[in-house]
């Protein structure tokens, strides 16, 4: 339960106002959560300042929250010459001298950012960097998961390369050194999706002591500029599908839209594609398809028969939330295929690699999630949702309760509870 509002102003000087550390790496998916619990947290007065992937900082700034960038572009970096053309024992060296670098302007970055904060968030990769931050500065670490279950150790060279630079960063910090793999964990890990979505979770994380609070996806529901026209198209004839794969990169967008016109046309069906973050602009023409760049998922979702997409946390929810049929079509992404078992196990769609997918085959998945019994199935479970505004909500009162415990000290959090 939420701290009372005027314990937290009693506490710093009559004033509520504390300082949130908040640090991502990744894709908008993964970016996104941080900035709707951001934008929360400056709502209710807080200072809020965020590290992010080079490419996001426009995007965490056109919300309000200051931004600075945290690490190497992700796609600049799958641009270079080496990663073409290098021996593979050559590109090997350089991705970890890379990495090596990487982690080193990461922790200094990190390092800046949290100083004088409350709290810092992060995302939980390589969780032992924030957690050094954290130690240093004896504030708390959250982390903010987006699916369950433990990110894979490390082997071999990497994982002696990560032990080295976690190392480094404690020097740098003045900090002992770690004695074997790392074993700190956040104080608080907050889980930002639906308890329902993986049964059993919840009482098994409680026989082992752990605190891992649902509050459902954090989403910032933001309008586009392609709305209007595709909300106006989608009126003027029968509700499409909505095919979008984020900031996945499609090998031929040229035919792909050629393969999802062709099942959609054997369905009787309209399509509607999300281009999101691929270059859609020489592929064929069809009456019954409309590309567009971006839509706002929170207002099209609902007007469309269904959903195909890549099986991010986001996309998944926004889909179940608008309660129509989801087919994804994973890439290689862990949290992607677990999605996929999540809508199969719920009985709302299904889900295949997209490098197995086919036009018989998508026309054969469409039409098994076309169904009324699946599409009675995806309402029922959109009523059981947590509401955006809820979730946003719930992780922002976690944050600024687990802030100003850290500030009380040990022996007021225990008493506490």
């Amino acid at each position: 339960m939420a701290l009372d509002h005027h314990r937290i102003t009693a506490f710093n000087g009559g004033t509520a106002t504390m300082k949130f550390a908040l640090a991502g790496y990744g894709s908008r998916g993964d970016v996104e959560p941080l900035a709707a619990v951001g934008r929360e947290l400056l709502r209710r007065g807080h200072d809020v300042c965020v590290a992010i992937t080079p490419r996001m900082v426009g995007f965490v700034e056109s919300v309000g929250l200051a931004a600075v960038a945290y690490g190497p572009d992700l796609q600049a970096m799958g641009d270079e010459d080496f990663a073409r053309n290098a021996s593979p024992v050559s590109s090997m060296v350089q991705a970890l001298e890379r990495l090596s670098h990487s982690i080193a302007e990461r922790g200094a970055t990190v390092t800046a950012l949290a100083n004088g904060a409350d709290l810092l968030l992060a995302l939980p990769d390589e969780q032992w960097l924030h957690a050094n931050v954290a130690e240093y500065y004896g504030i708390p670490l959250v982390a903010l998961h987006l699916f369950p279950g433990e990110h894979a150790r490390l082997d071999g060279l990497l994982e002696s390369l990560t032990k080295e630079a976690e190392n480094a960063q404690r020097r740098t910090l003045g900090l002992p050194e770690a004695n074997g793999p790392s074993t700190r964990r956040a104080s608080l890990e907050i889980q930002a999706y639906d308890e329902f979505c993986f049964s059993g979770l919840a009482a098994e994380w409680a026989e082992q002591g752990e605190r891992r609070p649902f509050v459902g996806t954090l989403t910032l529901e933001l309008p586009t500029d392609a709305d209007d026209e595709a909300l106006s198209w989608i009126s003027a004839g029968t509700p499409p599908i909505y095919f979008g794969f984020g900031s996945m990169p499609i090998p031929s967008p040229a035919e792909t839209v050629a393969v999802i016109s062709a099942a959609c046309a054997r369905l009787g069906e309209r399509a509607l594609i999300c281009s999101g973050s691929n270059h859609f602009t020489d592929v064929p023409h069809f009456d019954h398809v409309k590309v567009v760049s971006a839509v706002n998922h929170s207002a099209v979702f609902p007007a469309c028969r269904a959903v195909v997409h890549h099986g991010g946390a986001g996309t998944t929810a926004a889909g179940m939330r608008a309660g129509i049929p989801t087919l994804i079509l994973s890439f290689s992404f862990v949290d992607q295929p677990i999605w996929a078992a999540v809508v199969e196990r719920l009985k709302i769609g299904s889900g295949r690699p997209f490098s197995a997918s086919t036009l018989d085959s998508l026309v054969a998945d469409l039409r098994s999630i076309l169904t009324p019994q699946c599409v009675a199935r995806a309402r029922k479970v959109a009523a059981q949702m947590t509401k955006p505004a809820q979730s946003v909500a719930s992780a922002a009162d976690l944050l600024e309760d687990t802030a100003f415990m850290g500030r009380q000290g040990p022996a007021a959090a225990l008493a506490d509870h």
